[in-house]
């Protein structure tokens, strides 16, 4: 394998902790190299041999690093992106990329002018409940599509302890932070949407940041695509519930990794990205229009390794990165 590919990670709250970090260190091809800790150092404490800078600025001053982690704030993510580039680095950028879509233009214009790459970190295209919906729709046995919906729901009635992220500033609100994954999911499915319209509301008590919002995504060929996220949802419905002209398949979002992570089971360890048994998905088709037949369709192993790997092969071997600039772009139009 050729040289390791030198890597910082900007913050090492939930998400470099869980999400980056541990993928970092496990991939061969790269060595999880510093963090910018400001006052508790306790990546170090994980991993002895990082380089611990107490600032953004001077961990983008070290020549040694090859490649960014940018997972600060949804709102710093276009100043941090692009001192990172202009630093002479590649990025890795967190959801939600950037808060307009004239910022991710920009970014992308910086890094070609600077001959850098950028990455977008979209992991939930390694779900095993979003890979058990590609495979369904792969294999055409819906027939042409009619209507979709996907769904990203949790009960959170309180309001978080973190004032930050209750505060309405620009990036905070639902669309941003659940929204991204699920109109992710929806252009890297179907593509791009020929027009689309959308509703948001604040139902917690005392909030200033939405907390509720829903997309209608229209495609050619009357297709319809329906996007809801909600905090306040006590009784989840199916995330995944799509209809064709043949059949239809319905998947509850289930996959495991967010919460194994979080219990310390490593990305290497045999059962991780597993999903429990009767948690398949259901499939259900109409032959010659007239005899049902129903079947569980097997979930699919993930592992969010497959976006570090992609990541390596991109900057290393020039391969075409899994998630495309268009597609980012167009993310960003439909939330902003």
């Amino acid at each position: 394998m050729s040289r390791k590919i030198k890597t910082g990670v900007l913050s090492y709250g939930k998400s470099g902790s869980l999400f980056h970090c541990p993928f970092l260190e496990l991939h061969s091809g790269f060595e999880l190299y510093a963090i910018v800790e400001r006052t508790k150092k306790k990546a170090q404490l994980e991993y002895p041999s990082i380089k611990s800078y107490d600032s953004i600025d001077v961990l983008l001053s070290d020549s040694e690093i090859e490649l960014v982690v940018v997972n600060t704030p949804s709102v710093t993510h276009f100043e941090f992106g692009l001192k990172s580039i202009q630093s002479g680095k590649h990025i890795v950028m967190e959801k939600p990329f950037t808060v307009t879509s004239d910022e991710a233009k920009t970014l992308y214009h910086e890094a070609k002018k600077y001959g850098r790459l950028i990455l977008p970190y979209q992991n939930r295209r390694y779900d095993s409940d979003y890979l058990s919906v590609k495979d369904v729709l792969d294999s055409g046995k819906l027939g042409d599509l009619i209507e979709v919906h996907f769904r990203y729901d949790r009960y959170v009635y309180h309001l978080s302890d973190n004032k930050f992220k209750e505060s309405p500033i620009p990036g905070n609100s639902i669309k941003y932070n659940l929204g991204s994954h699920v109109v992710d999911a929806a252009i890297s499915l179907f593509g791009e949407p020929m027009a689309w319209s959308k509703s948001a509301g604040q139902f917690r008590p005392n909030t200033q940041v939405d907390d509720y919002g829903q997309i209608q995504l229209k495609y050619p060929n009357g297709l319809q695509v329906f996007i809801t996220t909600s905090l306040l949802v006590a009784d989840p419905m199916p995330a995944f519930v799509i209809y064709g002209t043949k059949g239809a398949y319905v998947k509850e979002r289930t996959d495991v990794q967010e919460d194994q992570l979080q219990v310390g089971i490593k990305p290497d360890d045999i059962l991780y990205g597993v999903e429990e048994k009767g948690k398949e998905g259901v499939l259900t088709l109409f032959e010659h229009g007239t005899i049902k037949k129903q079947e569980k369709t097997p979930s699919i192993k993930a592992n969010y390794m497959n976006i570090f790997e992609n990541v390596y092969q991109t900057i290393r071997n020039n391969k075409p990165y899994l998630v495309t600039k268009s597609q980012i772009i167009k993310q960003i139009e439909i939330l902003e």
